[in-house]
């Protein structure tokens, strides 16, 4: 098992280059959230030339439709969403600048190229471990799409939000080192 990196956002391409299909990371600093209803709109944007709600330079998405907070604390339960249900829209979104995205499940191999073209990581977290996840974000707020319910982009501040690499930039993926390492022969 690797030791854990801890990381800061916005990442830069030395942040992406240093991490490994496997890796275990703590990620503090600004994130974003959006699944693919908020997606759907930033690529609309994108094709009508318009200014997006934030940049994405740099940026990490995570993939997620938070349960409403209770009094007291900045978000509700933060599960990830099935990641494929964003595999149309990512590559452009990286091909901007956004280095990681964070939910679960695996990538198609348009996602895994655009993650070696754009120097950028898909990231994990365990699913049903939304109240823990939770734990580490220490503010949330809305800052589109607010129409979209728990689906609208919260820019969260996070501290040490556990995630493992999935995809690498180097086209490793821990899901099919995996599965190859318990293939009958």
């Amino acid at each position: 098992m690797s030791e854990i990196k801890r990381i800061s956002t916005p990442m830069s391409d030395e942040t992406v280059a240093g991490l490994k299909a496997g890796d275990n990371v703590l990620i503090s600093g600004t994130m974003y959230t959006g699944r693919d209803a908020a997606h759907k709109k930033l690529t609309d944007l994108i094709a009508a030339g318009a200014e997006l709600p934030f940049d994405l330079r740099g940026q990490v998405i995570f993939y997620v439709g938070p349960t409403p907070a209770r009094p007291g604390n900045p978000i509700g339960s933060a599960g990830p969403t099935t990641s494929y249900r964003m595999d149309a829209y990512a590559p452009k979104l990286h091909e901007l600048g956004l280095k990681a995205s964070i939910g679960k499940g695996s990538r198609n191999s348009e996602v895994k190229e655009a993650l070696r073209r754009h120097k950028a990581v898909y990231l994990a977290v365990t699913g049903g471990a939304a109240a823990l996840v939770s734990k580490s974000i220490l503010k949330a707020e809305v800052v589109a799409y607010p129409e979209l319910g728990p689906e609208a982009i919260r820019r969260l501040e996070v501290k040490d939000f556990p995630a493992q690499v999935i995809n690498d930039m180097y086209g490793g993926d821990i899901y099919e080192e995996g599965r190859r390492q318990y293939e009958r022969k």
